[in-house]
């Protein structure tokens, strides 16, 4: 006895994994490859704070600009916003209900994290490099 297909997906969109949203797993996956990313990244941070606890400002503006140190915090601040962006997408994605509410959110809490991003960075530029 054949089988009804229930999956209304065409064949492309079963073999790239997409469903309805046309997403797949690229959420998923960003999310996750987020994560991974922080792991060395806080390491490195706390290693960092660790080693120079007690320093003075001077001492603080000297290894925040050295450019591996100011590229590195530039890269905690990029991807641990865009982290917590994606985690708090999903959780509104999957508590807020009305329509309304929820694209209002979601365009609120996109433009928040890039402005806490951009004032994070101008204040790690102006740390580094400033007067």
């Amino acid at each position: 006895m054949a089988r009804a297909n229930t999956d209304l997906r065409s064949e492309l969109g079963r073999v790239r994994g997409l469903g309805s949203a046309k997403e797949g797993v690229q959420h998923w996956w960003h999310q996750r490859l987020t994560a991974v990313a922080l792991v060395p990244l806080l390491i490195w941070l706390v290693a960092g704070l660790v080693a120079h606890a007690g320093i003075d400002r001077a001492g603080a503006v000297a290894w925040l600009g050295s450019p591996v140190t100011f590229g590195l915090m530039l890269l905690v601040l990029g991807v641990g916003f865009w982290h917590a962006l994606l985690g708090l997408q999903v959780v509104v994605e999957d508590y807020v209900h009305h329509e309304a509410v929820k694209l209002t959110s979601l365009i609120v809490l996109r433009f928040l994290c890039i402005a806490l991003a951009l004032a994070a960075a101008i204040a790690l530029f102006d740390i580094a490099f400033g007067g």
